[in-house]
């Protein structure tokens, strides 16, 4: 897709992916779709757990033990035919909770293409939750703006443009 990159990266080979199948339905099939089509900017905020110490000589101690990231997709338009759309729809019609929100995301390098697997890029994989913050919207279209909270287990991989789908390093 990409080619050659070099130089300063451009946020368009940063691709981020989210599993649109519902848990329950899916048997293990996941159906993923791209994030950013009406984005103008999408963060994973890393919510890093700081604990800073100050002992009695004046020295400080710091310690960074885990992560809790999230990202925001605000505004997500609602577009029929889009499987994400279906997702959060259901989330809402039905009040999901708990396990009926799990999903993955799989961030993909665009930048960093495999060597021998045209078509197929260096790319993270990480279990999340859907939360629907809210739904309704202006004039400009039904809106269902929503976060995704990582939850772990995050493996190295590599992911499929052509079929969408991500093979674990070592299961190939």
């Amino acid at each position: 897709m990409p080619g050659t990159v070099t130089g300063k990266i451009k946020r368009k080979f940063m691709a981020h992916y989210i599993d649109a199948a519902a848990p329950a339905a899916s048997g293990g099939t996941a159906k993923y779709v791209r994030l950013g089509k009406d984005l103008e900017e999408f963060n994973v905020e890393m919510n890093a757990n700081v604990d800073t110490k100050s002992n009695i000589w004046g020295e400080t101690s710091v310690n960074l033990d885990s992560y809790q990231p999230q990202a925001s997709a605000e505004p997500y338009y609602a577009e029929i035919g889009d499987p994400l759309f279906e997702r959060l729809q259901a989330i809402i019609d039905e009040r999901q909770t708990l396990d009926d929100l799990k999903t993955s995301v799989v961030e993909v390098h665009l930048w960093e293409e495999h060597e021998t697997k045209t078509g197929s890029y260096v790319a993270y994989k990480e279990d999340a939750i859907i939360e629907v913050s809210s739904y309704g919207g202006d004039t400009t279209g039904y809106q269902i703006p929503f976060n995704v909270h990582h939850t772990g287990n995050r493996i190295k991989g590599l992911f499929a443009l052509a079929t969408k789908t991500f093979t674990e390093d070592g299961k190939e």
